[in-house]
């Protein structure tokens, strides 16, 4: 219970915070939410997108889920809280960026990479979303430590979801028009840097070091 407390100790200072000092910010959330940007981000409980970001209440439209995945468009009448999620960001909210966060030391592509969600009921389909990110790395690096072989999987990982997201008619025709822009982020928790993918050089490119300095 001791957990549960510091929570609620947790959402006090919260009500402090922006129902006492910055009530201004909540009365105008109160008339409804315009994020800007739209961030699919993994469910680890060590990847708070919000924490991350530094981002206010009402800054961001989040959605979390294993392995920060976005699966390809199709309507086939399953539930699909990420297509659904994706649809009320854009459609409705009509945010301006769609930010894909993924991290290192991730279990869902690490379950991926060592094939280990055969023995689940759910985790093995849902990470096979990122099968072909398992399947580059393995023909591109076949040689080199598991831990490098993950690090690569987790980034390309994050290619697949950008991919994926414009297999979205209307994600792919406000991207087309430049009223919408997909970005790749990869936080790695070893050194606390944030990489940014860089479609010119296909490549992760650090934006944030350590310091927290621009680079």
């Amino acid at each position: 219970m001791k957990d549960i407390a510091n929570f609620i100790s947790g959402f006090r200072r919260f009500q402090e915070k922006y129902f006492s000092e910055d009530q201004d910010l909540f009365e105008q959330l109160r008339q409804g939410q315009r994020p800007k940007a739209l961030i699919v981000a993994c469910a680890d409980s060590r990847v708070d997108p919000a924490l991350l970001t530094g981002a206010e209440p009402g800054d961001m439209f989040v959605v979390r889920n294993v392995a920060n995945l976005v699966p390809p468009y199709q309507i086939d009448g399953s539930y699909d809280s990420v297509a659904a999620a994706l649809e009320f960001a854009v459609l409705s909210l009509e945010v301006e960026h769609i930010i894909v966060l993924g991290h290192a030391h991730c279990g869902g592509i690490n379950a991926l990479m060592r094939d280990e969600g055969t023995c689940s009921e759910f985790i093995g389909k849902w990470v096979s979303i990122a099968q072909r990110a398992r399947e580059r790395v393995y023909a591109e690096l076949p040689n080199k430590p598991p831990a490098l072989q993950s690090r690569a999987c987790e980034q390309a990982a994050i290619l697949v979801s950008l991919e994926n997201l414009l297999t979205y008619p209307w994600i792919a025709q406000r991207v087309a028009a430049g009223v919408m822009h997909l970005h790749g982020w990869y936080f790695d928790m070893a050194d606390g840097s944030l990489l940014q993918y860089n479609p010119a050089g296909n490549a992760f490119e650090s934006v944030a070091g350590q310091s927290g300095n621009q680079l």
